[in-house]
């Protein structure tokens, strides 16, 4: 059974960087693709990032604008986020999901997810 576990998460300044990683607290992962999403307070989920997982393609939010970069381990154990230049209205729960084969192609219909790491930017 795939269970998700995200970590990396934590309070830092305007202009820092942090890596968010994803892991399968089962094993390996086989998905279709994963993808990164956060929640800020009062606000829908939104998505982040994505990354198929056999070729290793992502592609990104608008409001990502080259900060962050989506990648997985080759043991494909882990997928990682490397968020730089962050700024405030990055604050958010962020959360790993996975496509899983059989399931839907629409983000929002994705049944497995993590629990979520905070991350909080602010001066």
């Amino acid at each position: 059974q795939l269970q998700l576990v995200e970590s990396g998460g934590g309070s830092v300044q305007p202009g820092d960087s942090l890596k968010l990683s994803c892991t399968n607290s089962s094993g390996s992962l086989n998905p279709i693709r994963m993808g990164w999403f956060r929640q800020a307070p009062g606000k829908d989920r939104e998505f982040v990032a994505s990354l198929h997982w056999l070729r290793r393609s992502g592609n990104y939010a608008e409001f990502v604008g080259g900060r962050f970069t989506i990648s997985r381990d080759d043991a494909k154990t882990t997928m990682y986020l490397q968020m730089n230049n962050l700024r405030p209205d990055d604050t958010a729960v962020y959360y790993c999901a996975a496509r899983l084969p059989g399931s839907p192609t629409e983000w929002t219909e994705w049944s497995t997810w993590g629990q979520g790491t905070q991350v909080t930017v602010s001066a």
